[in-house]
């Protein structure tokens, strides 16, 4: 079903990327103004999904932004053992219980949500538009944009310092690749979807550490992890074709 032509495409997903990230930034805020953490932030994610979900059924867009069936079998994505590690990071330095019990289920809920409202637009509306002129070049934007896209975490109240922030930023941007990269080669966002969700929620146990080598080797790690998987993904999966 023809809904945009290739210019309105992409302002589109750009529009959207705008709404979300400006959108989540003031979410976030309220909420610690309220006292309860992601509270006003679960709402808007909802709202949000409810919107962006809808449009995709109604216009039945479904396989062309990925929300449909895995096409490949488990073996072609080596059996997602790369994507559980990945979704993993924030245990590796332990447990912790760092909110209240209303706050953490506020939590849990909108970063599950935001796993399938940030891929969905960066890696559905922002790829799927720029790929119709030149693939690699929406490869590129498509991840960077989400990685500059966690700079936000440096105003939303979320206590991110700068050099935690630049390492995110860094990371995000390759598993952004990886992210992209799957969905082009395996034609459905849900492997994204699922471990960029959980990664998220898992956050909220993540026992923080401050020693900046830590989180250089994590970052390390993570980009190794996703770069090393998207060139395997590329030799399992054919290129898509458009």
């Amino acid at each position: 079903m023809k809904v945009f032509n290739k210019k309105s495409e992409i302002w589109f997903a750009v529009v959207w990327i705008i709404i979300y990230v400006v959108g989540s930034s003031m979410a976030d805020n309220i909420s610690s103004i309220i006292g309860v953490e992601k509270s006003v932030t679960l709402f808007w994610n909802i709202v949000l999904t409810v919107i962006l979900y809808s449009f995709v059924k109604k216009n039945e867009l479904q396989n062309y932004y990925g929300l449909c069936g895995i096409k490949y079998s488990a073996k072609k994505y080596l059996y997602y053992i790369p994507l559980i590690i990945l979704a993993s990071v924030n245990l590796w330095s332990g447990v912790k219980v760092n909110y209240s019990l209303i706050e953490t289920v506020c939590y849990i809920g909108s970063m599950l949500l935001v796993g399938f409202l940030e891929e969905v637009i960066f890696r559905g509306f922002l790829f799927k538009a720029m790929s119709k002129n030149n693939v690699r070049t929406a490869i590129i934007v498509s991840s960077i944009t989400f990685g500059i896209g966690h700079i936000v975490n440096l105003f939303n109240g979320s206590g991110t310092d700068i050099f935690s922030n630049f390492c995110q930023v860094c990371y995000a941007i390759v598993i952004g690749f990886l992210f992209v990269t799957l969905f082009h080669r395996g034609k459905s966002l849900w492997p994204c979807i699922i471990t960029h969700s959980i990664l998220n929620a898992l956050s909220v146990f993540a026992n923080e550490t401050g020693s900046k080598q830590y989180q250089v080797f994590v970052a390390m790690i993570l980009c190794a992890i996703s770069i090393g998987y998207s060139l395997i993904l590329m030799k399992t999966m054919p290129a898509s074709e458009e």
